[in-house]
């Protein structure tokens, strides 16, 4: 039953606010998951082992990651070879989260594809909307990446910045709110 909401939410479908007993069981196994992740030492492999359990997919050998990371669902992310997760990450994925091969992020990053409406009297369903960091993209440290956001390939997004707008190709971006800072020397 689980399995089938996230296949309906990887679709696109509306998820009504009638169906979230099936989300909350696959958001508990995910809570399990992450705190073994979180707890104690685990080699390269063991914590790509656990990851795939979170993400529901098969990883390339060259995805590595350093704990604590913290997710709530997990099933809405697709990790591309060679990506790098530092220490600290959070990935509010129910929107979808993809990270193509090569991604850099840096620690304390938040990937926040969730978000409410402003409206008090809606505030507590969800808004989602995909986010998609290219190949070789690089998310500096402490950076929050906003629901619907699409980073280019190559670019680098600076320590501490707030993206609320996509990123071109081959461009740096840093501040709140992340603005154009110059293209990158290829």
């Amino acid at each position: 039953m689980a399995t089938d909401i996230i296949e309906r939410m990887r679709n696109g479908e509306h998820i009504s606010e009638t169906a979230p007993e099936l989300l909350c069981d696959e958001i508990e196994n995910t809570r399990r998951l992450i705190a073994e992740l979180n707890t104690g030492y685990h080699t390269p492999d063991e914590i790509r082992a656990i990851l795939e359990r979170i993400w529901g997919q098969r990883l390339d050998s060259t995805v590595r990651m350093f704990p604590p990371f913290y997710t709530a669902l997990g099933k809405m992310t697709t990790v591309g070879k060679e990506v790098f997760i530092n220490f600290g990450c959070t990935f509010l994925d129910q929107g979808g989260i993809t990270l193509e091969d090569g991604v850099f992020i840096g620690p304390g990053v938040k990937i926040a594809t969730e978000g409410h409406p402003e409206e008090p009297e809606r505030r507590h369903s969800l808004i989602t909307a995909p986010i998609v960091i290219r190949r070789n993209a690089w998310i500096g440290a402490g950076a929050i990446i906003l629901p619907g956001v699409t980073i280019g390939e190559n670019a680098i997004v600076a320590a501490g910045a707030v993206v609320k707008k996509d990123v071109a190709d081959n461009t740096i971006v840093a501040g709140i709110p992340a603005r154009y800072i110059r293209h990158i020397n290829t």
